[in-house]
């Protein structure tokens, strides 16, 4: 019988955020597969999600390469199941599947099997089969390679149209955010989000934000302008999202606040807040951030990222039935653990994490 992880008071204070993801995830353990089994970083990420009793590991690629450099960094791949999507027994009924989700762009019998053989196809198809519950990669790939297969195999989340990502920041001041923990999105998907596509994106990181952190959303749609402070089609655009995103959160369900235009301070900064606007539900407390493109998002990200030295874990992607995520090609271990255990703790019914809620299980979270 394995025994529950005691975790370190100085490791619990140093990352708040992710070490109760982690604890969460060690009782509702989950098998999350990794297709850059060949990786060192993702070897070492997932001999920690064992280690760490979160659930089972699955890497794909050749099995000779991924023993030998396990090997290499003298890591044991005890309960570390490895696949070769090439010599796989489930490879022609995968290709099967896939053909028909994708006869109508014109792929046959010989285009499935040599999609389903490449690693991404093959770990998506995984999750879409129920043969695990979350795909973590982008280590070595760019995030086309990541996404392009997950956006083919997966089916959108009820609710919503669009696809997007989210990223999650722990920042050492708990005044910011829910504790030091902010989402934001969309860093990594679209680049000129549409209005439609901007309320998605707010209600998809919202639905991440009620599910990670169990309090009431907060999301702040940026902008150069705080409550038209300044007059553009920009900022005509972002108040536009923010009340539609209000109405697909209703139908949803979804108890959050949205409001926008609001500047990164205002939205953050309580004293600031209270001089451009104190009436809003939002401002000077918000927990999400929603970006106006992916220039911004991408930059304001990046720069929280290395400028205040934050946790960083994404991209998470969201706006589909199945949980997935892209990670960084400058990802460590560490942030791949990391967002392994986010994408684990997506696949745990809302109920489950959190019996006193109460939400309504007719929310897709």
């Amino acid at each position: 019988m394995r025994v529950a992880v005691k975790w370190p008071l100085g490791y619990l204070r140093r990352v708040r955020f992710i070490g109760g993801i982690l604890q969460k995830l060690q009782r509702h353990p989950k098998r999350i597969v990794f297709p850059e089994g060949t990786e060192p970083r993702v070897l070492q990420a997932a001999r920690q999600f064992y280690s760490l009793q979160l659930g089972a590991p699955i890497l794909l690629g050749d099995r000779t390469r991924i023993k030998r450099m396990a090997e290499n960094l003298n890591l044991s791949l005890e309960g570390v199941r490895i696949i070769n999507p090439e010599d796989s027994d489930e490879l022609e009924r995968f290709a099967g599947i896939y053909e028909k989700l994708r006869k109508t762009k014109g792929i046959g019998p010989k285009e499935a099997l040599e999609a389903v053989k490449q690693p991404n196809y093959f770990g998506a198809m995984m999750v879409a089969m129920h043969q695990a519950d979350g795909l973590v990669s982008g280590t070595s790939e760019v995030a086309g390679s990541v996404l392009r297969p997950l956006f083919q195999v997966f089916r959108r989340a009820p609710g919503v149209s669009t696809a997007s990502s989210c990223m999650i920041m722990e920042v050492e001041d708990t005044r910011f955010g829910h504790d030091g923990a902010i989402l934001m999105g969309d860093c990594g998907v679209i680049p000129e989000p549409s209005v439609d596509q901007l309320a998605d994106i707010a209600v998809s990181s919202a639905a991440l934000a009620r599910r990670l952190l169990a309090c009431r959303p907060k999301v702040a749609l940026l902008s150069f302008s705080t409550h038209g402070s300044a007059r553009h089609s920009s900022v005509d655009r972002i108040q536009a999202a923010a009340a539609a995103a209000r109405e697909k959160a209703k139908a949803l369900y979804l108890e959050a606040d949205f409001d926008g235009d609001l500047q990164v301070d205002a939205a953050i900064v309580p004293e600031v807040a209270e001089r451009k606007y104190p009436d809003s539900p939002v401002a000077g407390r918000a927990n999400v951030l929603v970006f106006p493109d992916l220039n911004s998002g991408n930059i304001g990200s990046k720069l929280v990222q290395h400028m205040a030295r934050a946790n960083a874990y994404g991209q998470i992607v969201l706006g589909l039935d199945q949980p997935a995520a892209d990670v960084s090609r400058g990802a460590n271990a560490h942030d791949i653990l990391g967002v392994a255990a986010i994408v684990g703790l997506q696949a745990i019914a809302y109920r489950e994490l959190y019996p006193e809620a109460g939400i309504s299980s007719s929310l897709h979270l």
